[in-house]
């Protein structure tokens, strides 16, 4: 048996709207059995918008039920049916969000008119209700009603059913399909084609435009966690909406897919990014000589009065660099403020530590050390990090020249990675930015290993 549904709504998305109106049409594969309407009150103004546009008035619900009352209800009519709405997510997620709240748990198997009538009907110029409607000569009345838009989509399912001659509903109900979750307007096999790679992809709107850029270590598992989660949010819903294609460009590592990410979303723009378009540094390392006359370096929060040695975005990059320095320069740990506890420096112990933070070692040797310390962190040089490529016969490459970050690429496996020059004629020229420059100095100081001075 299937449930077909339409719900009218306050707003795009389950997180922060309420449900207006709720249709639901039991449908046996060849005639409605039993019916269920009705208004619902939503708790919360309805915009004047949608009012205009479902002709449905803060009036009109002002007397109505709310979801909680009707609740037990609806999830009698719905727990063990196919649930069928057009563009099913939409609807599928108000209601599961709205059961819940009521105490109700609703997991069923979903079909999407939409994307079953892209694959039974090709080639028609639009699949929204009414125009999918025009092109196959059904009538529709009261039309962004849910009553007259689910008479609309039983119409729509009888005929899919009829016309589907390659199984398709079959195999969308096949547990491993990911029909029911993929935005309406995405073809599966933009999703199939999808590698398992670190990589960056792009999700376009109709017209083709990029509207998301997002990049992933695992390309296809992080496209599939957007739409296969239960959240119920705006950006969620963004995508279910606009989506209509995904693209994607493979790279050699994570790092890279960072870089590559950021690099397209300042030069793209796209309207559903925001992470990185105000991108600032936050936390900053500190210089200062405390009572007992000693250097110290700590972390704290970008002031505006104060001049960092250096600055980060995320603080786990400055406790990065600061270990290195800790390392590279025999600083204490407690100096540096990585060791907050009273016990034993975990410096002297490791032999790291001269002793400095039990006024052992004196503060003029220390302080020679800090400072030569910060001197590295003013300075300019230049390096190569050498990582994992696309293939077996090459490896990834990213040349930083005087401490600016100059681009990324593939080298042959067998070419030496000791010429600038050469590498520059090599690799592709990027732009920096400060979220980049912090990413690859993060990263250097994280996995020296990797690195190879020019």
């Amino acid at each position: 048996m299937y449930a077909i549904v339409d719900i009218e709504t306050t707003g795009s998305y389950a997180a922060a709207n309420g449900i207006t109106e709720i249709c639901i049409h039991i449908f046996d594969g060849q005639s409605v059995v039993e019916r269920y309407e009705t208004l619902i009150n939503p708790g919360q103004p309805i915009p004047y918008f949608i009012q205009a546009m479902t002709g449905i008035s803060n009036q009109m619900v002002a007397g109505a039920p709310p979801f909680k009352e009707v609740a037990e209800r609806v999830y009698e009519l719905l727990k063990d049916k196919i649930f069928i709405a057009h563009n099913v997510s939409f609807d599928y997620s108000f209601i599961k969000a709205h059961l819940k709240d009521a105490g109700f748990d609703l997991n069923t198997k979903k079909l999407c008119t939409v994307r079953l009538s892209r694959k039974i009907f090709p080639g028609f110029p639009s699949y929204s209700l009414g125009k999918l409607c025009q092109s196959l000569g059904i009538p529709v009345y009261d039309r962004h009603r849910a009553g007259g838009d689910t008479e609309a989509t039983v119409k729509v399912f009888r005929l899919l059913l009829q016309h589907d001659r390659e199984q398709h509903i079959e195999k969308s109900l096949r547990r491993n399909s990911k029909e029911a979750i993929l935005p309406p307007n995405v073809p599966k096999e933009h999703f199939d084609q999808l590698p398992y790679t670190p990589g960056v992809y792009y999700f376009h709107n109709e017209k083709g435009k990029v509207v998301y850029v997002g990049k992933a270590n695992n390309i296809r598992y992080r496209v599939n966690s957007h739409f296969s989660n239960n959240s119920q949010g705006r950006q969620k819903q963004h995508f279910m909406q606009h989506v209509h294609r995904i693209s994607y460009q493979s790279c050699g590592t994570e790092l890279m897919a960072c870089i590559l990410e950021s690099t397209e979303i300042k030069k793209i723009w796209p309207v559903f990014n925001t992470s990185q378009k105000k991108w600032e540094d936050v936390y900053g390392i500190y210089l200062f000589e405390d009572q007992n006359g000693y250097l110290r370096l700590g972390i704290d929060k970008n002031r505006k009065r104060l001049n960092p040695v250096c600055t980060f975005h995320y603080i786990v990059d400055g406790h990065a660099m600061i270990r290195k320095l800790i390392r590279d320069f025999q600083l204490c740990p407690k100096l540096c403020f990585l060791q907050k506890d009273i016990g034993p420096c975990g410096g002297i112990e490791e032999g790291s530590c001269r002793g400095a933070c039990e006024q052992i070692e004196k503060p003029g040797s220390y302080n020679q050390r800090v400072k030569q310390a910060v001197a590295t962190l003013s300075s300019r040089p230049s390096f190569a990090i050498l990582d994992k490529g696309l293939g077996e016969d090459d490896r990834s490459c990213i040349l930083v020249l005087e401490g600016v970050f100059y681009g990324m690429g593939y080298i042959p496996a067998d070419c030496p990675a000791d010429n600038p020059e050469t590498l520059k004629e090599m690799l592709t020229n990027y732009r920096e930015n400060s979220f980049i420059r912090n990413l690859v100095q993060g990263y250097a100081a994280r996995y020296p290993d990797k690195i190879t001075w020019l």
